[in-house]
């Protein structure tokens, strides 16, 4: 379907898209793409395969190299999205996590209201064979589920991109959208870098009294923990804070 018009002055902007485990250049190329179509600017990739980024990347973005140039490799997904105070995951199958699970186009107005509050959103993508890891779920929180055949629900990259970002994109259009959610004052919502590191400080004093000493559990209960945590929707404040009382706990009495 034809219909770019050079003339026109781009839309972009949006949340911010995280590709994880990316395993072939055409598939970044086409997402890429897709993000261009809906105005999305920024790309970061985990831990793509080696030399993702050649020829037939830039073929399949037909246009979009804008957006390659500039795009951000990580190590890992934490590292990703530790700028960010909203990290929406996108996922076809069940997860065992009691997070809050909406469709696209509820995650857009979700989306566009933080925005407007001036809060840095991200959406988690995951390589298409084996869609993102229960470890890389954890660190959203909200998962978005495409409502879509039951017998057939499989998505490629570009599809799910394209799909999230024309809902984005869509949201921005539409007048009777939902008016953004109240502020909390001046205590803005955790970033995702103050969140890991709670959870990095709460984890080591975890395994320091032994509470998750039992190997062949600690990644579930690990899990668990950090997802009671991303599901509360914690400001900067409340995570410094909750380091206190950890602190405080592992001290004891004093004086």
């Amino acid at each position: 379907m034809a219909g770019t018009d050079s003339t026109q002055i781009p839309t972009i902007g949006g949340p911010v898209v995280v590709l994880v485990g990316a395993q072939l250049g055409e598939n970044v190329g086409t997402a890429v793409r897709a993000m261009w179509n809906c105005g999305l600017a920024e790309l970061r990739l985990v831990h793509p395969r080696a030399g993702w980024l050649n020829e037939k990347t830039v073929a399949a973005s037909s246009g979009a190299g804008t957006i390659l140039e500039k795009a951000r490799v990580y190590p890992n997904t934490a590292e990703a999205v530790a700028d960010l105070r909203h990290v929406f995951a996108t996922t076809a199958r069940p997860r065992d996590m009691e997070k809050p699970a909406v469709t696209p186009r509820v995650a857009a107005q979700a989306m566009r209201a933080a925005e407007s509050r001036g809060e840095r959103v991200g959406i988690l993508f995951g390589p298409e064979r084996a869609g993102l890891t229960n470890d890389d779920v954890t660190l959203a929180e909200t998962i978005v589920e495409v409502p879509l055949n039951p017998a057939f629900a499989s998505l490629n990259l570009a599809q799910a991109v394209l799909l999230l970002g024309y809902e984005w994109f869509q949201a921005g259009l539409d007048a009777d959208r939902p008016p953004p959610a109240p502020s909390q004052g001046d205590a803005a919502p955790a970033t995702q870098k103050a969140l890991l590191d709670l959870f990095t400080h709460l984890e080591a004093e975890l395994d320091a009294c032994g509470f998750l000493r039992v190997a062949e559990k600690r990644p579930g209960m690990v899990r668990n923990i950090r997802n009671i945590f991303t599901r509360a929707g914690l400001t900067d404040r409340e995570v410094s804070t909750l380091r206190g009382i950890v602190t405080g706990l592992t001290r004891g009495p004093q004086g």
